[in-house]
């Protein structure tokens, strides 16, 4: 794509945000819905599009679990369509006072929300990014330019194309929703440059990828996704429920940023409940890897590296730590963590406790699967990303997280000594 053109999409979805922010939601809810529609109408010529981008991805080798990611069938579709009609049933943010306040000199001070503007989304292999990110930004009154990776080209062509369509059957312009097409590094290279057009860029994907965006972004960048994710196995843990977490949390869909990778084990439990979960995992294929002590009660696993403890696999392997105590627990996972999601399985109430306050990360659980961290478990009707910084938001990212705040002031002829 030439400067050119990427500038005529920058402007173009600047005057679309100009006139999204002022829209009611009424307008909004009757556009989402007009999505929801046509990508169900358009079943038929999205699904075939994705067979295409999965027979090139089959060819160029990749990997089962990121074939998943790719994949887009009937079901994950209507589950697309049906987190756009939640995102209908959600508060708007926009407008929202966050709080009032009046002056000693008798100023009127509202704080108030207002859409963040032209968001451009930079992401991988992920189709249901296209239309979370299309159903998010619309209500919160945000334009967004999407640039996805080139194993999902067609998908995403098909996706856009249809996202458009209803907007245009809404009454909205259709530049509201851009898709880059052109996948080469120097399109994306150009976006994260475009500091006139765009206010903010949001990464998905791999920890390496959201690396490079950092490094090459002059644009404001919402840091996101990387999932180093942990569970602990504390001594008073229900054994049982800590092997259909972990079961759960590894193998239900490991591609996925909020799948878990490491297991840590305190070591009362450590020789009763590996055997157990081994011989339980292994249906699923999971390799695993351990320290010294999990490999003198595993001695057929692989040995764990150094470099194991800060990977993300996004595969079907699971690194062992056994510790002594808590306090291990926390260290060891506070040192490695992406800051995305953690969880201790246990029966003690204060064990729990110190555990949601000492671990450093956006979602702690207790006695649950890491793969809740996700935006319409949460209720959001989808996310457009999990941010793992502090700023601007932290966790899944609704709609409340795609605005800033404005204040309006309202005075009575008020001058300043």
């Amino acid at each position: 794509m030439t400067t050119t053109k990427l500038n005529e999409v920058g402007q173009q979805a600047q005057i679309a945000a100009h006139q999204l922010a002022l829209m009611a939601t009424t307008q909004k809810n009757l556009a989402l819905q007009a999505l929801a529609t046509q990508l169900l109408a358009e079943e038929s010529e999205i699904l075939a599009a994705n067979q295409l981008d999965l027979a090139t991805a089959k060819a160029n080798g990749l990997r089962a679990v990121m074939l998943d990611r790719l994949q887009l069938t009937h079901a994950r579709l209507a589950t697309m369509a049906a987190g756009v009609q939640q995102v209908i049933q959600l508060p708007d943010p926009v407008g929202t006072v966050i709080n009032g306040w009046q002056t000693a000199n008798g100023l009127r001070i509202e704080n108030v929300r207002v859409p963040l503007g032209v968001i451009g989304m930079i992401y991988e292999a992920r189709p249901n990014v296209t239309v979370d990110a299309a159903a998010l930004t619309l209500k919160s009154g945000n334009a967004v330019i999407l640039r996805g990776g080139k194993e999902a080209i067609k998908t995403n062509i098909a996706l856009a194309g249809a996202l458009q369509r209803g907007l245009v059957a809404a009454g909205l312009p259709a530049t509201a929703i851009q898709l880059i097409t052109d996948t080469s590094h120097e399109t994306a290279q150009a976006l994260m440059t475009a500091t006139e057009y765009v206010d903010v860029l949001i990464p998905r994907g791999s920890a390496q990828f959201i690396d490079f965006v950092k490094a090459h972004a002059q644009v404001p960048v919402i840091q996101t996704g990387a999932g180093n994710c942990h569970v602990y196995v504390d001594q008073s843990a229900d054994l049982i429920m800590a092997r259909e977490i972990i079961i759960n949390a590894k193998t239900q869909r490991p591609s996925v940023c909020n799948a878990m990778e490491k297991l840590v084990v305190h070591q009362a439990v450590a020789a009763e409940f590996l055997p157990r979960l081994q011989q339980a995992l292994a249906p699923y294929q999971v390799e695993l890897r351990g320290d010294e002590t999990a490999l003198q009660i595993l001695p057929t696993i692989t040995p764990a590296t150094a470099a194991d403890w800060g990977t993300e696999y996004n595969d079907l392997i699971l690194a062992i730590k056994v510790v002594p105590d808590l306090s291990a627990a926390i260290a060891h996972i506070n040192r490695y963590s992406t800051g995305h999601s953690e969880t201790i399985v246990t029966k003690d109430y204060q064990a729990s406790e110190r555990f949601q306050r000492e671990i450093d990360a956006a979602v702690v659980y207790t006695n649950a699967s890491t793969r809740f961290t996700d935006g319409f478990e949460f209720g959001f009707g989808a996310e457009i990303g999990i941010s793992t910084q502090k700023l601007h938001a932290r966790g899944p990212m609704g709609l409340t997280a795609l605005t800033s705040n404005k204040y309006h002031i309202y005075g009575q002829g008020q001058i300043r000594e």
